[in-house]
């Protein structure tokens, strides 16, 4: 909703990474009506607003056109004037280089009012994530942020490249890449030792952050025309060499690796937090979509006599969460399953049991449906055994029950779905060769996937979380690279390390 006065918060968006965003510019951005954004923001930053607000990009060098700062002015008072809650999200800190007193002065001009909520700039970022200090004991005892956009010959507002020259610390050039030939030169010139270290950061925090290091000499060379594309820091001074060993960020056991997420869309968040922290980039597109059933009758009936039953069995940690869901919604609680003995088919099923503080009395030691049934059978020989479980999928479990004389009712709990429409821009990075990895977390995702993609998905890695989800990418001429020997996320994903060189 609108409110009844706009206000307009400049909100610094940090360096790249998302989770370097505040706190404070993480509550606004997901409370405002309008996002008004720098094309150097990463697109995950916006995915936390909310899904009614306005997003408005400002353009990009790639498009061929960025909005001026008066267009800017204009749309940013406008949408407030409108009565709307408005963020202007900037790269890095708004007031480093960020234009930012222009765009107070314009909101003071027109009585709008504001608020100012800083970011982490990329000197502080490229510091600590490609390891070398700004300041130095021995070192520099200063540092000076100084923008490379200035730096052109004959300019009225250039810099005092004499004064740069001498100043006893350590220089960080923001923008500075195309105009590095001349600053370089021009601190040479005023008496800059040509052996300086130099360090260049490009897309800082991020998976595809990358170092180059070399000196204020070599500098003009290492970023002569077509080299190397912004957004990149420079950062000049002694400092350069106190760079610590250990290179924490880009060490990271999947660092670089594009990794497209295939899970329905409401379990995406966790596997991609886990990729994230081992450095990897995610892309998410959903093979599967998972809905509640569409009659209940069964379901229901079968919640009303649980007391009939002897052991409730869960095969996935959806089937966990729908089931408690619709017992809540008939206005029952855990006392419903009190005469139940609970089994689940792994890990993430268990942990799904224990978010509605309830313990699995049954978990085999190989997550798949045959250890589950061999575990089972001795301990429900002679009682009845309520199965609930998907609308497809393997019947073996069922199967093996009942062949072993236990009387088994199998209740669809949840539906799923494929998706058949992947996003255009999966499509187009699969095909152009830009993703490393596509994990395949369930036989339906890869059935998914098979029919989504097609041979597409020969030109990626198919990481598999079991050998039945192997399997049924192989029979279909697409087999796994890697397989999980643990068939959890983790597994998988140390399988995807262990494959890199």
């Amino acid at each position: 909703m609108p409110h009844l006065a706009g206000k307009v918060y400049l909100v610094g968006a940090g360096p790249g990474d998302p989770e370097l965003l505040t706190l404070r510019g993480y509550e606004l951005i997901q409370q405002a009506d309008v996002v008004i954004y720098d094309y150097l923001v990463n697109p995950h930053t916006i995915r936390y607003a909310s899904s009614t607000a306005q997003k408005i990009c400002l353009g990009s060098h790639s498009q061929g056109r960025v909005m001026p700062q008066n267009e800017i002015n204009e749309q940013v008072i406008a949408a407030a004037q409108d009565g709307k809650m408005v963020v202007r999200l900037k790269g890095g800190d708004p007031s480093i280089f960020g234009r930012v007193s222009e765009e107070i002065e314009a909101l003071e001009s027109a009585s709008v009012p504001f608020e100012v909520v800083p970011g982490v700039t990329t000197a502080l970022a490229a510091s600590s994530y490609a390891g070398i200090p700004l300041t130095h004991r021995e070192h520099a005892s200063c540092v000076a942020f100084v923008t490379g956009q200035q730096c052109r010959d004959n300019a009225e507002d250039s810099l005092n490249m004499a004064n740069l020259a001498s100043f006893p610390g350590t220089l960080v050039f923001y923008m500075g890449v195309t105009t590095a030939p001349a600053w370089a030169s021009e601190l040479m010139a005023h008496g800059k030792s040509p052996d300086t270290p130099v360090a260049i950061v490009r897309h800082c925090s991020l998976p595809t952050q990358r170092s180059v290091y070399t000196t204020l000499g070599e500098l003009p060379k290492v970023l002569s025309p077509g080299k190397m594309r912004p957004p990149a820091i420079i950062i000049v001074g002694d400092v350069v060499k106190a760079q610590s060993d250990s290179k924490w960020f880009i060490s990271r056991p999947l660092f670089g690796q594009r990794v497209l997420v295939t899970r329905p869309a409401q379990q995406t968040t966790d596997m991609a937090q886990q990729l994230t922290e081992r450095g990897a980039f995610t892309l998410v597109q959903p093979a599967i979509e998972i809905m509640p059933v569409v009659d209940n009758k069964l379901l229901d009936s079968s919640i009303s006599n649980l007391s009939h039953y002897d052991w409730l069995v869960f095969s996935s940690a959806n089937g966990v969460h729908h089931f408690m869901q619709r017992i809540k919604k008939m206005g029952f609680d855990l006392r419903q399953l009190s005469q139940s003995r609970l089994a689940v088919i792994g890990p993430a099923t268990f942990a799904a049991l224990q978010q509605y503080h309830l313990e699995a009395d049954l978990q085999p030691a190989e997550y798949r449906a045959e250890a589950l049934a061999a575990q089972l059978i001795p301990a429900a020989t002679g009682q009845r055994v309520l199965l609930l479980r998907a609308n497809r999928g393997r019947d073996i479990l069922a199967e093996t029950l009942d062949a072993a004389g236990i009387e088994v009712k199998q209740v669809v709990v949840y539906q799923s779905c494929d998706v058949e429409q992947p996003a255009p821009e999966i499509v187009q990075a699969l095909r152009a060769g830009e993703l490393d990895w596509i994990t395949v977390t369930s036989s339906a995702i890869a059935r998914s996937l098979i029919n989504m993609f097609g041979k597409d998905l020969q030109k990626t890695r198919l990481a598999a979380i079991s050998p039945l989800t192997a399997q049924v990418l192989t029979e279909a001429g697409f087999p796994p690279a890697v397989v999980a020997r643990e068939y959890t996320t983790e597994g998988m994903l140390e399988a995807m390390a262990a494959r890199l060189p």
